[in-house]
């Protein structure tokens, strides 16, 4: 995996040296993301410099240094990824009449741009990719993201300079940033815990959409501009809302039993790409059925034990270990296995901000990243499980969702909003009500209090509609226009009738939506953010395109047998593991935020949440700040969710004036070469 960058500078802003030197700062500030080599390319006459950090995994000779041109000499890349059927596509190139001088996934990629065009080159491509092409007849450059978002990609301007890069740290570096927060999009981290695409934490800077390619020419360039303006630069390669809305008109044809056959074939397919490499490989394993089945195939592909890796913690409600390392004995894997104490995972919560570079609060960010540094210990790439239950039906949520609208939808508008009212004028009469329905609802809204049940309940009663629900659902701080004065809540794949799919069932759209917004911007950003930290690639086999493709067409209720989801996965994984070791109920991948922030971490979060700095930095409004950590130190409610939204945003706030050390860095596992934080932000125990 690599990390990408550069900058445009048509109207002459700075000089050829100041340009170059620019991008190598930039480029410099990833070099996580690619310790083994560096990269540079500039044409000073159009102003445009590239910058490029590898971490080598096909081809790891020079041949494949970047930025690479191609064998005309017209194009140049800068590419983050990887292009799993680069074989196929050479041979093909080949009988083209192309030439290859070494052997890596870049100079294939290069030859079929040659041949066919950007757009048509990325449609034959299976990978993840986030690249910068540049046109040296044309003087155009050109932005891609791979299908599903799996490679991150932000761009912008700073002043006359447009700039790109695959974190925000390389656009920071940039001379003239502007790090203005956009208080609209710090809303909508409030609501998801994550600032959802195409919008950043910054003013003026961007995320490319998935499937996208954004075509700027010397003019765009020159000065910001606007998403609407953008629009119309804007190519879309591969549309998860046609995929879906065909997969919901055409369904699969054959049995259920059928679409298990070839949903093996296409995952065993997808997974043998993925083995493809030039250094140690292995894999995530945390014994649900996503990893499982993962492991599972790679271990069928492959003549010698998968190299494996869990980590479990000492709470059991927590701890998943125990049954990976039951389904690594049942196949066979070369499994390590790391025990976390309490202590050495809060000892990597200074470091959050600097990992994921813009505010981010899924707390399994930190499981996620203890992982990752176990891989790289021993491994360069490793396999992971996720986009199962998006695909395949898996959340929690999909279930309460469901049940819920399924009664409550049948109820007149007004008479839900009647009974809506009684239940708060009786909280008495309703609670064992309000308890057996709470029974199945996702964690964050099981709440001790009498009176805040009742609360949800009639909240979920007033929801206007099943979309509404799902929102609701999906959202920490339901009204955070509230908390951040002056804000305007920007729109989303939740809200923009433009960006949702023509789909009837309930169930479907909330996948879907998953699919093009808590993916993308929550798992997949998690995922790499933690693996590029420790230089490991990661790679996700259940997102190839062809699965995608394929599971939207599998009627719900193949997905979907009371009481479980996720079916097909699960006929695929018991072919090669024995039901029982998998049949539990859903776990997630977390850490005990809730009690930290009562006990070892309480003086940390006292002091982010402390009233007069809230004030002084006029961002957040301190008093619902403040009620909220008032009660949840109380037990009175536990709002540990929101909480830590807040907290990793005052975090990376503060972080911001100390930067990432470039030329830094550590030997894999060991800890991370972020610049010192100031002393009342770091935690007591380091």
């Amino acid at each position: 995996m690599c990390g990408v960058t550069g900058l445009w500078d048509p109207a002459g802003c700075l000089a050829p040296d100041e340009a170059g030197a620019a991008s190598v700062t930039m480029a410099r500030c990833l070099r996580r993301r690619g310790p083994d080599d560096e990269g540079y390319f500039q044409e000073p006459e159009a102003g445009l410099a590239l910058g490029h950090r590898r971490l080598a995994i096909l081809d790891v000779s020079a041949q494949g240094h970047q930025p690479m041109r191609s064998a005309s000499g017209r194009f140049v890349l800068a590419y983050n990824g990887e292009v799993y059927n680069f074989r196929d596509l050479r041979r093909t190139l080949e009988s083209c009449g192309h030439a290859f001088r070494g052997h890596s996934d870049t100079e294939v990629l290069l030859a079929a741009v040659e041949q066919w065009g950007l757009c048509e080159a990325l449609r034959r491509a299976n990978g993840m990719f986030a690249l910068a092409l540049w046109d040296r007849r044309d003087r155009t450059l050109t932005l891609a993201r791979d299908r599903l978002g799996i490679k991150p990609l932000y761009f912008g301007w700073a002043g006359g300079l447009f700039l790109f890069g695959s974190e925000l740290k390389a656009l920071r570096a940039a001379p003239g940033f502007d790090a203005s927060i956009d208080r609209d999009a710090l809303t909508l981290f409030l609501r998801h815990s994550y600032v959802p695409a195409p919008h950043s934490i910054y003013r003026g800077i961007y995320k490319l959409m998935p499937g996208t390619l954004l075509h700027v020419d010397g003019e765009l360039a020159r000065r910001p501009r606007s998403l609407e303006e953008l629009s119309s630069k804007v190519t879309t390669f591969w549309s998860a809302r046609q995929v879906a809305e065909r997969g919901a008109d055409t369904r699969f044809a054959g049995s259920p039993e059928e679409a298990v056959s070839e949903l093996e074939r296409l995952l065993g397919d997808s997974i043998r790409l993925r083995m493809e490499s030039d250094v140690p490989l292995g894999a995530f394993l945390s014994g649900g059925v996503d990893s499982s089945t993962v492991v599972a195939l790679m271990q069928a592909y492959s003549d010698r034990p998968v190299r494996t890796f869990s980590i479990g913690f000492n709470e059991d409600i927590f701890d998943e270990a125990r049954h990976a390392r039951a389904v690594a004995e049942h196949l066979g894997t070369e499994h390590t296995e790391l025990c976390v104490t309490p202590r050495q995972a809060m000892e990597v919560i200074p470091d959050l901000p600097g990992i994921y570079d813009e505010p981010f609060a899924d707390s399994s960010q930190v499981p996620t990243f203890l992982v990752s540094r176990l891989a790289r210990e021993h491994v360069t790439v490793s396999l992971s499980g996720d986009g199962g239950d998006e695909l395949f039906c898996g959340y929690n949520r999909y279930f309460w969702g469901r049940r819920i609208w399924s009664k409550a939808g049948r109820i007149p508008a007004g008479v839900r909003r009647n009974i809506a009212r009684m239940l708060q004028g009786s909280p008495g009469l309703w609670g064992k009500l309000v308890d057996a329905g709470l029974r199945v609802a996702p964690a964050r809204y099981r709440v001790n209090d009498p009176a805040a049940k009742i609360e949800l309940l009639a909240s979920v009663l007033n929801m206007p509609s099943p979309d509404a629900l799902y929102r609701k659902l999906v959202s920490h701080w339901n009204e955070p226009e509230a908390l951040v004065p002056g804000a305007r809540e920007l729109s989303t794949a939740l809200t923009d009738p433009a960006r949702k799919a023509g789909l009837d069932d309930y169930t479907e759209r909330m996948m879907f939506t998953d699919i093009v917004s808590y993916l993308p911007d929550d798992i997949l950003t998690k995922v790499d953010r933690a693996s590029m930290a420790v230089s490991l690639e990661a790679r996700v086999p259940l997102l190839d395109h062809r699965v995608v493709e394929l599971a939207t067409t599998l009627p719900l209720e193949w997905k979907l047998r009371h009481p479980q989801g996720k079916w097909p996965l699960r006929q695929v994984l018991y072919r090669h593991v024995p039901k029982r070791l998998i049949e539990r109920p859903k776990q997630g991948f977390g850490v005990p935020i809730e009690d930290w922030l009562r006990g070892p971490l309480r003086e940390w979060a006292e002091n982010l949440l402390n009233g007069g700095r809230l004030a002084e930095q006029g961002l957040l409004d301190p008093a619902p700040i403040r009620r909220m950590w008032e009660n949840h130190l109380s037990g009175k409610a536990s709002e540990h969710y929101r909480l830590w939204d807040v907290l990793m945003f005052q975090a990376w706030l503060q972080a911001q004036t100390a930067e990432p050390v470039s030329e830094g860095g550590s030997a894999p596992g060991g800890r991370q070469a972020f610049a010192p934080q100031e002393a009342d932000q770091r935690c007591p125990w380091t």
